[in-house]
């Protein structure tokens, strides 16, 4: 069996001077949710030992508020990835990993999750976290549909 997290980085910056997208950093209430996430995580025996993050800076900042002592890859086909993109990515992971965690963003990271699990989610929230089980025995096996959505958690969900 295999554990899949799926998580979108938090809330970030429209109004910042950066040029590129891809420079955006996270706003206040980014930064907010992701420490609370993080919080809520611990409680939710949140273990991966490798997470593959997206290069941009709001992924960036996200991934280090929220997982602690973790491996982490940083994969530029994660930023502006298509479906069949992280599809592949993830037929590529290490298979001596069996909790991984992904983080990126939408839409990709909704359409993934639609894939792999067949529950129709609209748009997956900043700073969502998905955990989905895996019936699998290497990372080469995911299909459509060949997941189980064992949680959907995000910051909404949690009162300040």
């Amino acid at each position: 069996m295999k554990t899949l997290y799926l998580i979108r980085h938090a809330k970030s910056d429209w109004d910042t001077t950066v040029k590129r997208d891809i420079e955006r950093p996270l706003n206040e209430r980014g930064l907010r949710d992701a420490t609370m996430m993080a919080k809520q995580l611990q409680g939710l025996n949140f273990k991966p030992s490798i997470l593959f993050c997206s290069p941009a800076q709001r992924t960036v900042t996200t991934s280090e508020l929220i997982t602690k002592d973790m491996q982490i890859i940083f994969e530029k086909k994660i930023y502006e990835a298509s479906l069949q993109e992280l599809t592949k990515l993830i037929d590529e992971f290490p298979d001596e990993h069996s909790e991984v965690a992904l983080i990126g963003h939408n839409p990709s990271m909704t359409y993934l999750s639609n894939y792999l699990t067949g529950e129709f989610i609209n748009s997956i929230p900043t700073c969502s976290v998905i955990k989905i089980e895996l019936e699998i025995n290497s990372w080469k096996e995911i299909t459509q549909g060949i997941g189980t959505q064992k949680f959907f958690i995000y910051p909404k969900m949690y009162p300040f």
